[in-house]
């Protein structure tokens, strides 16, 4: 059985509301997760994520096997224990991270955004038919991910949903390389699936895992397709859209509107990494339930908040720098109308000078802003599918026609 109930439907495009049941309790969709890369979303505890509506936040496999491991964190009772948080979480696979070591900025890449200098981790990285063999950004130590390493650690990390150790090719890569990549990622999809299955349940901290599969395919029509079609054969619980996701967002968009139409239906669509705005909207009317990002503490970090300012167009609409001269004085919270701590209590002049005088507040208060933003922007679009008014509500934030 599904562990994704569709409960409405939008009938101008493919946004639906729906639930994802785990272990932890149900995730209503669409769903934006906060990212804890190594067990913590970065200055927030997790009273803080429940008291702001967080239903789901996701852990990194890559670095929560570095460091502290997935042994001594089963030993207290998987991410759950281990991080105090009674929610339903999601690990990926480690496959980014170990990929990112090899070409370097492909986090930027989806911006148009080409690395100006040499990865100085470049190198480090070794793929092989079975494996991918890698040293630690830590120590230089040695380590290979199998698929069904990757399998193992995530067992013992005990996330609710976990992922498939797939390969990350660039976003120039060829179609040759590109079909080559995708048909190597299929075999390692079977064996996650065989290791997922052959599981010893008594022994993990979380025995009633998912695993979703990743489709790939790169910017090519028939990849995609062909990808999202084999992947639907094999008994996955749900599915992620991974890969290339190309240069810019208008590639993205349409990478996902080729992708979608050939996911099953009934089954969850996870868009990995992304978590702007935009792309959230875009990817809702397009058929994507679930969306994971570092983008709202990365911004914290950078004194950026998230607003809503309808007399500005571009991306810039949608961030307040906090160091601006213009907010020294300003009393009005980050965002008029928005019912987080932060906005309920703070000042923009308060949280400037915080940024000024460096303290780790004003980290922390722009971040709990820039999570509650999202999340509430993601309830808003849920409801409004459900009454039939994702169509205004689309038009409304991006200032277009759905």
């Amino acid at each position: 059985m599904s562990i994704f109930t569709i409960t409405a439907t939008d009938p101008h495009s493919r946004a639906r509301a729906g639930v994802v049941r785990t272990p932890h309790g149900d995730v209503p969709t669409p769903v934006f997760m906060p990212v804890g890369t190594r067990g913590t979303v970065k200055s927030l505890s997790p009273r803080e994520l429940r008291e702001h509506g967080a239903t789901i936040i996701l852990g990194n496999t890559y670095h929560l096997y570095l460091q502290p491991g997935h042994e001594l964190i089963a030993r207290h009772g998987g991410l759950h224990g281990f991080a105090s948080w009674d929610g339903p979480m999601l690990t990926d696979s480690g496959g980014f991270q170990v990929f990112s070591l090899i070409y370097g900025g492909i986090s930027n890449e989806i911006k148009g955004r080409r690395p100006q200098r040499a990865n100085p981790m470049q190198g480090m990285v070794k793929v092989t038919e079975d494996a991918v063999i890698f040293k630690s950004y830590l120590d230089g130590s040695r380590h290979t991910f199998t698929p069904e390493r990757s399998i193992q650690i995530q067992h013992g990390l005990g996330a609710d949903i976990i992922v498939c150790f797939d390969e990350l090719p660039p976003f120039h890569a060829t179609y040759k390389y590109t079909r080559q990549s995708m048909d190597r990622t299929h075999r390692w999809a079977v064996r996650c699936l065989t290791a997922h299955r052959e599981r010893d349940t008594e022994q993990l901290p979380n025995p009633g895992q998912s695993l979703f599969g990743i489709v790939h395919g790169g910017v090519f029509p028939d990849l995609r397709r062909a990808s999202a079609e084999y992947l639907a054969t094999m008994g996955f619980d749900g599915f992620c859209i991974g890969g290339s996701l190309g240069g810019d967002k208008p590639q993205m968009y349409d990478v996902v509107d080729m992708t979608v139409p050939h996911m099953p239906d009934g089954m969850a669509r996870h868009l990995l990494g992304v978590g702007d705005i935009d792309d959230l909207l875009e990817g809702v009317a397009r058929g994507i339930d679930m969306f994971d990002c570092v983008s709202p503490t990365r911004l914290g970090r950078h004194a950026t908040a998230l607003v809503r300012r309808d007399e500005e167009q571009g991306s810039r609409r949608w961030k307040l720098n906090v160091l601006n001269a213009s907010m020294r004085d300003d009393r009005n919270p980050l965002q008029p109308g928005c019912t987080c701590e932060t906005c309920r209590t703070y000042s923009r002049a308060y949280i400037h000078h915080l940024f000024k005088a460096n303290e780790i507040l004003g980290i922390r208060l722009v971040s709990l802003h820039n999570i509650a933003f999202l999340l509430n922007l993601m309830r808003e679009v849920r409801a409004a599918i459900i009454a039939g008014r994702f169509g205004e509500m689309y038009a409304d934030w991006l200032g277009k026609p759905l």
